[in-house]
């Protein structure tokens, strides 16, 4: 029962069979070949315009390098207090930038909240403090929750009226798509995204990801940027090829929804099985539950792989003195098998 991380799982096939398919003959390097070129173009069709894409290891080359992008002397870049890139990133962003800062920013269950934000950047108008730089917003949040359409658009007027551009971390972008049930653009650029950090890795790609910029002339300098970061690939057909697989007859979103209804099969056992409960309803694919310290080890004894998580910093009075909040996330290759063992075993 691997409910760790959805990176625990392997390459969906028919991404795996993409990859063999292209391994024959050569190809031009460094983004340059057919294929680069035609996954480009699915890009562009996929948000509705046209786009700037740019491969990257990582979500955290990602998410840095959009802050490199647009760096500024003293620049500082705000995002939630959970968020991955303030959290988890090891002082990328800093590193990548040059010294640029991040600002947390309060807001229930991994989501900024609108006055926070404005108060923050009000706080940084004057030439001691430093210069704001950029919103930067996770979509499924840390949380496991995520940004309505009409919340995105929120902050994006307070990036407006203060000239900063928006950054969205989507490492987990096609989970909250499907949960939402709307466009890629209407998600994005349509509520004022101007970068996307646009993940395949955790949805059935071996290695894919994605900067994407909605106005192509915000990335003049990126090339030159991501060469610096070493995050040129040569053979970058081999993520486009990735890519191309994923985009086909829309598996990604398929691939989405199967590990988004495995979430719910998995909040549905806990809610009914009285030894277990949700801390919050999911919206994606990552469960949040509260259980007894002595459930979480039974569970692991049994074959249960999860994580524990420190509460966010919201929700502190959610867990009691012998309990523990553990984190547990579903992926496209959760069987329902799985879920119901998981479930027998709490109830």
């Amino acid at each position: 029962m691997h409910f760790a991380s959805d990176n625990w799982a392997g390459a969906h096939p028919k991404i795996a069979e993409s990859l063999s398919k292209h391994t024959d003959g050569f190809a031009a390097a460094y983004g340059t070949s057919a294929l680069d070129k035609a996954v480009a173009q699915t890009f562009n069709e996929i948000f509705e315009r046209e786009v700037a894409v740019f491969f990257v290891a990582t979500g955290t080359a990602a998410n840095s390098l959009a802050q490199a992008a647009i760096a500024k002397p003293g620049g500082v870049t705000f995002a939630h207090r959970e968020a991955h890139t303030i959290a988890d990133e090891g002082g990328a962003p800093e590193y990548l930038t040059g010294g640029a800062r991040l600002h947390p920013v309060d807001g229930p269950l991994g989501r900024i909240d609108v006055d926070n934000l404005k108060k923050a950047i009000t706080g940084y108008n004057n030439v001691r403090a430093g210069q704001p730089m950029a919103v930067s917003i996770t979509q499924l949040t840390e949380s496991g929750t995520l940004y309505e359409s009409n919340e995105i658009a929120g902050i994006s007027a307070v990036c407006r009226e203060n000239g900063l551009p928006m950054h969205m971390d989507g490492a987990r972008f096609a989970n909250a798509l499907v949960s939402l049930g709307c466009s890629p653009a209407d998600m994005t650029w349509r509520q004022g995204v101007d970068m996307l950090s646009f993940g395949g890795t955790k949805n059935g790609c071996w290695c894919a990801e994605a900067l994407i910029f909605m106005d192509p002339a915000r990335a003049e300098a990126f090339p030159y940027i991501r060469q610096r970061a070493a995050q040129l690939f040569s053979k970058s057909r081999f993520i486009a090829a990735q890519f191309e697989a994923y985009f086909e007859d829309n598996l990604w979103l398929d691939l989405a929804r199967h590990s988004n209804s495995m979430a719910r099969r998995m909040a549905d056992h806990i809610a009914t099985s009285g030894n277990v409960r949700l801390a919050w309803e999911p919206r994606g694919n990552e469960i949040f539950a509260v259980m007894e310290k002595a459930t979480a080890a039974r569970l692991r004894d049994n074959g249960a792989l999860f994580y524990d998580q420190n509460p966010p910093h919201s929700e502190k009075h959610l867990i009691g003195e012998n309990e523990t909040l553990v984190r547990l996330v579903t992926s496209f290759a959760t069987s329902t098998e799985e879920i119901d063992r998981f479930g027998d075993l709490i109830a």
